[in-house]
């Protein structure tokens, strides 16, 4: 009987062990500067050394999975990824769906502009009659169809190459988040330029499955965001990345 116990206790002990050193496999798209890129077939960006930081105060491994930005949703909801780091918004719908983590990037939606244009287009009320362009799955697309003027703006989804459509006159604009699009326009040879200041708030943060095991990681996560922020891991992987702390409300 008490070894029978014994074998137990060693086989739960074992079991709590491995538990704690799980893979942590996260979602990406490796194709949203600066935040997931390929670079000398080296994938990186800020959520890459986020993620890192995060396993490496968890104890756990990180598997970074890469697929086009539009196929992650689906892959968190049938369990081929455990989470999404790719500055995904927190929105009501989403929130209705997913056990989100506590936000770690604050940030605003921003129209982009063909250089020169700028004069015209100066802010979301100038996109009436406009054709505009956004990523593909992300909420920029029902950003701008709350707008009181979204009838008359023609939206067109992207999975990539808003940008350069945007440089050579294809769109009108096209509507990214401020962050992304300052590093963009900095890092780019195109010609683009910012049309007026950001129209939205934007809070970016972790999405799980909303089940029992989907919050029990959520929860460990948040307690590792929080020692992130505390200790100023968190506040140096975004100066990094931005020159700037991107990481706390302002």
């Amino acid at each position: 009987m008490k070894k029978s116990v014994a074998v137990a206790a060693l086989a739960l002990s074992f079991t709590l062990g491995t538990a704690q050193a799980d893979t942590l496999n996260v979602g990406m798209s490796g194709g949203y500067f600066p935040f997931t890129f390929v670079k000398l077939d080296k994938l990186q960006g800020f959520e890459v050394d986020f993620m890192k930081a995060i396993a490496e105060e968890t104890g756990d491994d990180v598997n970074f999975v890469t697929m086009s930005f539009s196929g992650l949703v689906g892959a968190l909801e049938t369990g081929r990824i455990d989470t999404i780091a790719n500055q995904i918004t927190i929105t009501p719908e989403r929130e209705a769906k997913f056990a989100f983590s506590k936000p770690y990037v604050f940030d605003g939606a921003q129209v982009v502009v063909k250089t020169g244009n700028e004069g015209t287009i100066t802010g979301v009320e100038d996109l009436s009659g406009k054709t505009v362009a956004v990523n593909l799955g992300s909420n920029f697309e029902e950003l701008l169809r709350e707008l009181p003027n979204a009838a008359d703006i023609e939206i067109r989804t992207y999975e990539s190459n808003i940008a350069q459509d945007t440089a050579l006159g294809r769109v009108d604009a096209f509507v990214m988040d401020r962050v992304s699009s300052a590093q963009l326009i900095a890092e780019s040879p195109l010609p683009l330029s910012f049309a007026g200041n950001p129209f939205s708030e934007i809070r970016n943060a972790l999405p799980f499955r909303n089940d029992a095991d989907g919050i029990e990681l959520r929860n460990r996560i948040d307690a590792a965001i929080t020692t992130l922020k505390e200790n100023g891991t968190l506040a140096e992987i975004s100066e990094k990345w931005f020159g700037t702390d991107i990481t706390i409300a302002e």
